[in-house]
């Protein structure tokens, strides 16, 4: 071989191999554009994941994760700048006039809180802090302290003006707490992202709140199980085959402690003060709407099984499985 073929020679390996880079790097480069399901930490320390499948992208993802973190911040009782804190700090001084979002998930709450009879309160921030559950310091409050917090418990003493979307609470150290319904909000806002991308399979848990878009496949629906209380974290008790559907349930194994053998959860009675006592472990909600769903979880279970079967016959798209504390399950007619 002469000089000039090794010359020729050496320039297409040359250039056979930087093209073999390059096809490497643009190889590593779809790769990483994929990224069939991402997992954060949000809503307060929630571990939020969405899959997305092969329609996964950074793009959609960030605007996913970036509109929960915004409602978050709109929404959280632990963020002082958070318009809740503000409608809170002024308590019994003056109205707050609030993002438009913030106004429909409070209207909303009023809404649960009217048809509940006051088993679902925002207001109840009053005692979530008195019992401290889940922060560290949790403790049983004596009667005389939940007696002086009552009187502040009361969905009515919250005034809505719509046309400055403005939230007064007229008693000082009244407290909205929007953590039975925000996170539902959150999970149909990101719902409504994933559809408007024209995305029609998804998968989206925001600790709980599962929202199943499409199908799990052709013709085949979603399997998605109950939490059995009690158990390991993914041990299902009953399992639902689901297609566009959200699914939330309020239970008393995730947030709780327990005191002399006695288990005390977070699910309040508002008229009480004390955390809801009667035979139910858990009450899963089926319907279209996460936000909605999220407060009749806790609602119904507030008012126990016969209670809130007469609130359901309200609602006749929804489908609510109970578990009781004998892990007996019991569902309505539609899921029978």
């Amino acid at each position: 071989m002469n000089h000039t073929n090794k010359n020729e020679l050496a320039v297409r390996n040359r250039f056979l191999f930087q093209l073999f880079l390059v096809s490497c790097f643009l190889f590593l480069v779809s790769c990483a554009q994929q990224e069939p399901s991402r997992t954060e930490i949000a809503l307060g320390n929630t571990l939020c994941t969405i899959t997305l499948f092969k329609h996964g992208n950074e793009n959609i993802y960030n605007e996913i994760f970036n509109k929960i973190r915004e409602i978050e911040n709109l929404m959280s009782v632990n963020i002082p700048s958070s318009d809740i804190s503000r409608i809170n700090a002024a308590a019994g001084i003056e109205s707050v006039q609030v993002h438009a979002e913030v106004f429909k998930v409070i209207e909303r709450a009023v809404y649960f809180a009217n048809v509940s009879d006051g088993a679902f309160d925002p207001t109840v921030g009053p005692l979530v802090a008195l019992w401290g559950i889940n922060t560290g310091s949790e403790n049983i409050p004596s009667q005389h302290k939940i007696d002086e917090v009552l009187p502040l418990v009361n969905w009515r003493n919250i005034e809505l003006d719509e046309s400055n979307t403005s939230v007064f609470l007229t008693q000082r150290g009244m407290s909205l707490d929007l953590g039975a319904i925000a996170k539902g909000y959150a999970a149909d806002s990101a719902a409504k992202i994933i559809r408007d991308a024209n995305i029609t399979r998804a998968l989206i848990d925001l600790g709980g709140n599962i929202i199943v878009i499409g199908e799990r496949s052709a013709n085949v629906p979603w399997r998605v199980g109950i939490q059995k209380p009690g158990h390991k974290r993914g041990e299902s008790i009953v399992t639902l085959q689901l297609t566009d559907k959200t699914i939330v349930t309020s239970g008393v194994y995730e947030r709780y402690f327990k005191e002399n053998g006695k288990h005390y959860h977070h699910l309040f009675e508002p008229f009480s003060g004390y955390p809801a006592d009667n035979g139910l472990l858990s009450v899963t909600i089926v319907m279209d709407v996460s936000m909605d769903a999220d407060a009749l979880s806790t609602a119904v279970f507030v008012l126990g099984y016969e209670r809130g079967l007469v609130l359901l016959e309200s609602f006749p798209e929804v489908e609510a499985i109970f578990i009781f504390e004998n892990m007996e399950i019991r569902s309505t007619n539609r899921l029978n």
